[in-house]
Order: C-alpha cells, then sequence, then structure tokens
C-alpha cells in the first residue's frame, strides 16, 4: 500500500516523464522518416500538377539532349548559352509530357509496340526520320530506308559486343542517339492522336464552306491614301483615368504574372584599354620582320597566332576577302600588314608561302578498316584487282557508317578537308592519286582503301601564312577595373543613393528591373543567371558581389524590392493602354474631321490628309498582310465589301485612317465545291485546335518552378 501511495503522490511527474518519453519517440521517427522527405523536399526542380520533376531526372534529360546536340553539330564543348536552351528546352518538354499525359492516361490513348515498329520500320515511318538528314542518301537527298536500317543494325546489342573495341564507344552513342529520337516519335505520336481526336469534335458546316470560299476566291486592287496617328501629338488627345482603368480591367487576364524580384544593377564591359591595343600592335609589328625573313613559318605561325598554320593549298573561294585581295597581286614571299579589324579588335598579317594550279577537290571513296588489319587491306585490293564490286566491299567491310551504306563515298574534298581529317600524308597522297586507281594508306590511325573518282578542274591555289592577333583584356586591365568597381561598392552601400553616385562614378545603372525566376540571362548579358539567383536569395536593400559574367562583363545588383505572384499593376500598364486609346481617339478624330469635309475623291482625300496615293495589288478577305501597309484586318474587311469603282469612307486602322478605292477585282475560276471546302477547312483543325487545347492545359497546368535553386 506504502508503495501504491508512493506513485500516486508522484502521479504528476510520472504523466509529464512519460509523455516526453512517447513526444521524444515519436519526434524521433519523425525526423528519421522526415529526413527522407526533406531530401525528397530539397531534390525537386518542379511539381506540376501533383508529379514531381527531380534534379536527377531532370539532369539525366539534359546530359542525354547535350549529348544528341554535340553528335548533331559536331561539337565537343557548348557555350553556356546553348546549355540555357537546352535546359529551357528540357524543362518544356517534362511539363508538356507531364500534362499530355495526365489528359491520355484517362482517355486510354497509348502507341502500341506494332504502331511503333510501323512508325520505325514498316510503311508508315515517321515524318521526324524522313526529315532527318543522318538517313538522307547523298545522291538523291532523300530518305535511305536501307541505310536506315543498316543503321539500326549496327546499334543493337549483340552488334556492338562484337564489333572492334574502339568502335563500340561510337556505336553506344549512336544507340543513346536513337533512344532520344525514338521516345521523342512515340511521343509526338500521342500528341498527334490527341490534337486529331480533339479535330474530330469540330465540324465545319455549309456556312464555313461558302465564307472561305468567296474569302479566298475574291481579290481587289486598290488606291489609297493614309493618315498616320503620328501627324497629331498625343498631348493634345485627353485620355481620362477612368478610361483607362475599363480598359485595364477588360484585359486584366492578360497581365498575370509570376513572382518577380526588382533590381538596379551596374553592367562594365571587360575591354581591352588604350595600353592592350598598343602593346599587341607592338608585338605584330616585331613579328612582320621575323615573318617576311622566315622560309619555315610553321612554328612562328603556331607559337604567335589564334589561327594555326595549315600546310594546304587553298584556292580563292576557301579565302576570305583580305586574303583574297593579297593573292592576286602578291607574289610568293611577299608579306601583308599588319591591319586592323575594328569589327573584332584583331590585329592580322599574312604570307604567300607559295602557290600552284591545281584541282581544288577531289571525290573520295573509301574502305576504312582498323589500324591492325594491314592483311585485310592487302585481301581486300586483291580481290578488286581481280574485278571485285568496290562498292560492296565497302558495305560489307569498312568501319565508316557515314560512307559504307553508300558504297563508300564520302563526297568531295579538299585539301584542307583531308589534313584535317587525317595527316599531310594522306592529304599528299590524295591529290597525287589517279583517278578510279585504288590505294592503300597505311597509319597509326587507320589503314585504308581509296580511290578518285573525279577532280576539279584546275585553279590557281594559294598556301597562306595568317598571323592573327585579337586584342584582349590584359590581367591588369582585369584588375583595374574589378578593383574601381570594387572600391564603388565599398563606398555606396545605400540603395536609394545608387541612381545619383553612379553617374558621378561614371557608371551606367538601370533601375526598377523586374526579373523573374524563369528569366535566364539579365538584358543582353551572357552569363548572368547568377544574377537572377542572388536577386532571389537576398531581400530588399542588399547590394551584392561584382559577378564576372562570361569574362566580358562585372556587374553589381542591388534588391529594390519584391513583386508578388498575381496581377500586374495598373500602373506599370498604363503606358501601354494609354497609347492605345490615344490612338484610337486619334482615329476617330481623323475620320470625323475628314468625313465633315464631304471630299469625292481619293485626291482630295490625299490632299487633306497631308498624304500621297499609292496602290497594292491583289488584297483579299484572307490576306494576312498588306504589302507596304501591314496587319490591317478592318482594311481588309472593307475592301472585300466595297464595289469596283467605289470610293470608301475613311476607315480607322491600327496606324492610322485609310480611305480608298477599288480600281478592279478579279474572281477565280475554281468551281464552288462543298465537299471539297469542308475537307479543306476540316484538315487545319487538328493542329490548330489540337495546338491551342495543348498549350491551354500547359497554361493552366499548376506549375511550381524551383529551377531558381539549382541553375
Amino acid at each position: 500500500m506504502a508503495t501504491l501511495e508512493k506513485i500516486r503522490s508522484k502521479a504528476g511527474l510520472l504523466v509529464i516523464v512519460v509523455g516526453l518519453a512517447l513526444f521524444a519517440f515519436i519526434i524521433g521517427d519523425f525526423l528519421n522518416s522526415g529526413s527522407t522527405y526533406f531530401k525528397q523536399h530539397q531534390e525537386k526542380i518542379a511539381d506540376v500538377n501533383g508529379t514531381t520533376i527531380t534534379i536527377q531526372e531532370y539532369q539525366k534529360r539534359i546530359e542525354d539532349m547535350t549529348d544528341v546536340y554535340k553528335m548533331q553539330t559536331g561539337l565537343n564543348n557548348l557555350q553556356e548559352e546553348d546549355m540555357t536552351r537546352i535546359r529551357q528546352s528540357i524543362f518544356d518538354s517534362m511539363v508538356h509530357e507531364i500534362v499530355l499525359n495526365g489528359e491520355l492516361d484517362e482517355l486510354g490513348m497509348s502507341v502500341s509496340p506494332e504502331e511503333l515498329f510501323d512508325m520505325v520500320q514498316g510503311e508508315n515511318i515517321s515524318t521526324a526520320l524522313l526529315q532527318n538528314q543522318m538517313f538522307h542518301n547523298p545522291e538523291t537527298g532523300a530518305f535511305d530506308k536501307t541505310f536506315f536500317l543498316n543503321f539500326l543494325k549496327q546499334i543493337d546489342d549483340d552488334f556492338i559486343a562484337t564489333s572492334p573495341q574502339e568502335y563500340q564507344a561510337q556505336l553506344l552513342q549512336y544507340k543513346k542517339l536513337w533512344i532520344f529520337w525514338e521516345k521523342n516519335i512515340k511521343m509526338q505520336r500521342m500528341e498527334q492522336k490527341y490534337t486529331a481526336l480533339l479535330g474530330k469534335t469540330i465540324a465545319a458546316n455549309t456556312l464555313d464552306a461558302k465564307d472561305a470560299f468567296n474569302a479566298a476566291a475574291e481579290s481587289a486592287d486598290i488606291v489609297y491614301a493614309m493618315q498616320s496617328y503620328s501627324t497629331i501629338p498625343d498631348s493634345v488627345i485627353n485620355v481620362g483615368k477612368a478610361e483607362v482603368e475599363k480598359l485595364y480591367n477588360q484585359r486584366k487576364e492578360l497581365y498575370k504574372q509570376p513572382e518577380a524580384k526588382v533590381i538596379k544593377y551596374i553592367d562594365v564591359d571587360i575591354v581591352p584599354s588604350q595600353e592592350d591595343f598598343d602593346m599587341a600592335s607592338s608585338q605584330i609589328e616585331q613579328l612582320r620582320e621575323e615573318l617576311a625573313a622566315s622560309d619555315d613559318v610553321r612554328d612562328l605561325v603556331n607559337d604567335n597566332s589564334e589561327v594555326p598554320y595549315i600546310n594546304a593549298f587553298f584556292s580563292e573561294a576557301g579565302l576570305d576577302p583580305e586574303q583574297k585581295q593579297f593573292v592576286t597581286t602578291a607574289a610568293v614571299g611577299d608579306v601583308y600588314g599588319p591591319i586592323f579589324e575594328n569589327v573584332n579588335n584583331k590585329y592580322r598579317m599574312f604570307k604567300l608561302v607559295d602557290k600552284t594550279s591545281a584541282p581544288d577537290s577531289v571525290r573520295l571513296h573509301i574502305i576504312m578498316l582498323q589500324p591492325t588489319e594491314t592483311a585485310k587491306a592487302d585481301s581486300l585490293m586483291d580481290v578488286l584487282s581481280k574485278g571485285g564490286d568496290f562498292a560492296e566491299l565497302a558495305l560489307t567491310h569498312s568501319v565508316d557508317q557515314s560512307s559504307s551504306a553508300n558504297g563508300g563515298e564520302v563526297g568531295w574534298i579538299t585539301e584542307a578537308a583531308a589534313l584535317s581529317a587525317l595527316d599531310e600524308d594522306f592529304k599528299t597522297e590524295l591529290f597525287a592519286a589517279r583517278l578510279n586507281e585504288v590505294s592503300i594508306f597505311k597509319s597509326t590511325q587507320v589503314v585504308m582503301l581509296f580511290k578518285v573518282t573525279e577532280k576539279t578542274a584546275s585553279v590557281n591555289k594559294y598556301k597562306i601564312a595568317d598571323i592573327d592577333i585579337t586584342v584582349t583584356p590584359s590581367s591588369k586591365t582585369y584588375s583595374n577595373l574589378y578593383n574601381a568597381l570594387n572600391q564603388y561598392i565599398s563606398n555606396n552601400q545605400d540603395v536609394d543613393k545608387l541612381d545619383a553616385t553612379a553617374q558621378e562614378a561614371g557608371y551606367n545603372l538601370l533601375s526598377n528591373v523586374s526579373v523573374t525566376a524563369s528569366d535566364q540571362i539579365l538584358g543582353s548579358i551572357p552569363q548572368s543567371r547568377q544574377v537572377i539567383r542572388w536577386a532571389f536569395e537576398h531581400s530588399r536593400g542588399d547590394i551584392s558581389e561584382i559577378f564576372d559574367c562570361d569574362n566580358k562583363h562585372f556587374v553589381i545588383a542591388a534588391h529594390q524590392g519584391t513583386v508578388r505572384e498575381g496581377y500586374r499593376s495598373l500602373a506599370s500598364v498604363e503606358p501601354v493602354l494609354k497609347s492605345e486609346l490615344v490612338a484610337e481617339k486619334k482615329g476617330k478624330q481623323i475620320a470625323e474631321d475628314l468625313k465633315a469635309r464631304n471630299l469625292t475623291s481619293l485626291d482630295a482625300y490625299a490632299q487633306a490628309m497631308g498624304a500621297t496615293v499609292d496602290s497594292v495589288r491583289f488584297v483579299s478577305f484572307n490576306t494576312a498582310r498588306i504589302t507596304g501597309i501591314g496587319l490591317e484586318p478592318k482594311l481588309n474587311a472593307m475592301i472585300s465589301l466595297t464595289g469596283t469603282g467605289s470610293l470608301s469612307e475613311p476607315v480607322i486602322g491600327n496606324n492610322g485612317v485609310y480611305v480608298f478605292q477599288v480600281v478592279n477585282k478579279e474572281t477565280n475560276d475554281r468551281e464552288y465545291d462543298e465537299a471539297v471546302e469542308i475537307r479543306d477547312i476540316e484538315s487545319s483543325y487538328p493542329y490548330r485546335y489540337g495546338y491551342m487545347a495543348v498549350q491551354s492545359l500547359v497554361n493552366h497546368a499548376k506549375i511550381t518552378d524551383n529551377r531558381i535553386r539549382f541553375y
């Protein structure tokens, strides 16, 4: 009993202890499980209608697209601008796919394996493949199914596994490229099905058909005069605040905006100083004497020029204008320059090393083998000497995919291209080869059978040493610009006073600049996304460090505030709305003044307008932009309603007031066929309304974009 009494006396304390223990247990479990939640949250690049896009998914798609872009362009390194476009394109595509797939899942739409096979290898090959230049026959310029199927065969896993090791990496890259295309083809087909379904829900009727026929059947030739709105000063037109507010409320849905940060910033161009120009000029002047005296210019050029020495002859077609002008009058050994090109801050100097008369290019066919396959090359030469077919051997033995399916043909190749492809020995042998005579070229890189089937006519060709030196900011110039801007920031930490102090310091400061999280660059400053990220990570009154944007701009930013997500304010759009209302009132005023004069001829109208009479032909109701006038739908409509010889009343347009006279109307000879007209109208529905529907789904999707946290 005593024990029970003791427990009862401590009941309150026990409740607290047990409660704390339970809380510790619960919160511990929450923190353990919550770590996964927080990690997922940190990895979320976006959320689209409840579907999460993780940074890993997004980055993987970017890497795939980057690889594809490199393969298709032949570039090894991409500029930041290219990467910015790729990142935006991938984000748009992923949003598009998520939104569209949500609709397709509800409708039960899909692309079957049989359908995909038909789009790739069957009778209905996808237009994306048909238009892909990789699968076009160089002879016909058209899609070559045999070449395409050979490509698919070479990226098969079994084929890759049995291929020489040095080519497996390339084949795997092609396979990766194909997987990317296949996904796009499938997605395009899904969208086509969806848009076709939507298109079928809308039907054209007999009135639509007749209206479309009449709109295109008749065209008119007119003479006209126009009084521009610019002839009346804006200051004489009164637009009340209530009018602007009314128009704003009518258009309000157009002014939706995401959250934005308002900043002011200074952009300093990192450009060469006069000292940098003087140093470059002195350098190239010293090189001139050495270039003129040197017989072996290769090392001199390669050590000092941005352009490497190319030991090959060029025809005039392969020279730039400056070089072409030089070689036509120069003797071997002559030096031209140095000259300075203002456009790109470059000093240039040329020496004519040699000149000759020879074919500019040759048509080349090859059978490329592995470097170790010298015995195989000899065997193939033996087969060819006994009448073997070069094209068939290329198809079955050449490891060069781009030429093997085309009988080994590479196409026309110049000396410079041959030098770039292999080396000087190959270039020399190639241009010394006799027509249609097969030769073997062996090097540590490749073993190759080749023949030249054609040569261009002999022309004058020139070998040039080209020394180019672009003037760039020195480290001293870079430091001076940076230090001056850094000193300015240190002395000016009040955001509100920057406008005045920047001007005094000689800096151009832009204020009240709005940036959103989706903006990739600030103005036209390359690689300035970092400034936008800074704006979203800081608050009003903060002044940034100095950002180095692509070694071309120093930028500092000052945070002025935040514009919340919602609608743009009336004040921010008032100038545009007021301008529209001013133009509208000017139009009414001009039209009323002209009508009050009771004029009866176009010449009289032109004189009253202070304008000249002009003419335009073939204007129909469907004419999108009238030649010499532009987009004026009211004018289109009035011309279609006005008879030949009739003088119109003043027509209030977008840019001015028009008066016209129809001088001739023509009707085409095409007979009205209701079925054909309805078919033509409805054929445009899937694309037109399908595109609008998909875009509407994207516009109304619930999207949370967190990219600003990562890029």
